[in-house]
């Protein structure tokens, strides 16, 4: 094949092509077709003359010529650096502040009703003994026990990984456990009453101060963080209950995708949880870890209510773009 035959009968492609890829988004429909009518003849093209005749010159032509397109077509490539600062800085924190009245409320009756059920526990002595052995009691409860050892007998950086996994698993089924439509209410109940127990047998021993002294630094951020992830559960039940002017699978898409936001950013908010107690909760004295622990939830709330509701009100949502979402036909209310 006679490479300078080939080219110049073909050069006026490639010039077409040329001009369209580097007029940006300034296309009409026609010359969008064209756009990609070009670059696959052109593609082609570079096929043949690497398999014929591979001069470098053309090759090298093409190849450029094609990644012009590429881009033109595809659009820029964002980099991974600014879609993890935009999840940071817009996607998460406007889900976490659209989702609150949901996890706020799931908190407040969560904690309510820990109060009361631990309260009752630590004020009923025949309770305690039902729902566990004396022996077990002073092997957990008393001075030294088990509950005060669990955060020192493994070393912090094995404690925190597990503890981060346990959690960001708890964490997930909640959330996406919102479609079985009882599985959130079955995980923040199971919460509750385990929160109760721990806190309503230390209270009857006396030791309700170290109770709160120990759960607090690392807890106040965890809890939270089961807290969004059962009501945001909750919403997206919810959401296949009364889907409103949008069908169910529609309702059921567009929550789902803004679960998976919430699923990564909480799997980080558990990962700092999962350090305090790994390496600050049985490892520093009480008013440092308190300290700690008060700062991280206060930073927390910060984010969500200053950054997060920045970012709403710039219409971030937490779902994916518009391009990724697809189109869904209109609907009347």
């Amino acid at each position: 094949m006679d490479i300078d035959a080939y080219a110049a009968a073909h050069h006026a492609e490639w010039g077409r092509l040329a001009e369209l890829s580097n007029r940006g988004g300034a296309l009409n429909g026609a010359e969008a077709d064209e756009l990609v009518a070009l670059y696959q003849r052109v593609a082609t093209q570079l096929s043949v003359v690497q398999s014929a005749v591979p001069d470098a010159v053309v090759v090298g032509h093409l190849s450029s010529l094609l990644a012009t397109a590429r881009g033109a077509i595809a659009g820029p490539r964002v980099p991974a650096w600014k879609e993890i600062l935009y999840f940071f800085t817009d996607g998460f924190p406007a889900a976490l502040y659209r989702a609150r009245h949901w996890w706020i409320a799931t908190a407040v009756v969560s904690l309510v009703a820990a109060f009361f059920m631990g309260w009752y526990i630590a004020a009923n002595p025949r309770v305690q003994t039902e729902l566990a052995s004396p022996d077990l009691v002073n092997g957990v409860f008393q001075p030294g026990g088990r509950f005060e050892t669990y955060y020192t007998e493994f070393s912090p950086g094995s404690f925190g990984f597990k503890v981060w996994v346990n959690n960001a698993w708890v964490s997930a089924l909640a959330l996406f456990g919102g479609v079985t439509l009882v599985f959130p209410f079955v995980a923040m109940y199971l919460n509750t009453a385990n929160l109760a127990i721990d806190g309503g047998f230390m209270a009857a021993h006396g030791r309700f101060g170290t109770f709160l002294s120990l759960v607090a630094p690392h807890g106040l951020l965890e809890l939270t963080a089961v807290f969004v992830a059962g009501g945001c559960g909750m919403r997206i039940a919810w959401a296949i209950l009364a889907p409103g002017p949008r069908t169910r699978g529609e309702a059921l898409g567009e929550q789902g995708r803004v679960l998976g936001t919430m699923a990564l950013g909480l799997a980080c908010v558990l990962l700092v949880s999962g350090t305090i107690e790994g390496f600050v909760t049985g490892h520093t004295p009480a008013p440092v870890r308190l300290t700690i622990g008060f700062t991280a939830e206060a930073l927390f709330l910060v984010y969500v209510f200053s950054i997060g509701r920045r970012a709403a009100l710039r219409g971030e949502t937490g779902d994916v773009t518009r391009a990724d979402r697809g189109d869904t036909l209109p609907t009347r209310a």
